[in-house]
């Protein structure tokens, strides 16, 4: 059961890399969104690290 939940996180992961990658090559940036998105991506990589 614990690897099904790391897998669903590292996949959740991959999903914000994405969505950050998305947000910086576009022509005007939200920089509040990709805050947003690199805090997320720290939670879910230190959940990772405890696992």
């Amino acid at each position: 059961m614990e690897s099904s939940h790391v897998a669903a996180l590292e996949a959740k992961h991959e999903g914000l890399e994405r969505r950050l990658k998305e947000e910086m090559n576009r022509p005007s940036p939200d920089m509040e969104t990709i805050q947003a998105l690199k805090k997320k991506k720290l939670k879910l990589k230190e959940e990772l690290s405890l696992h």
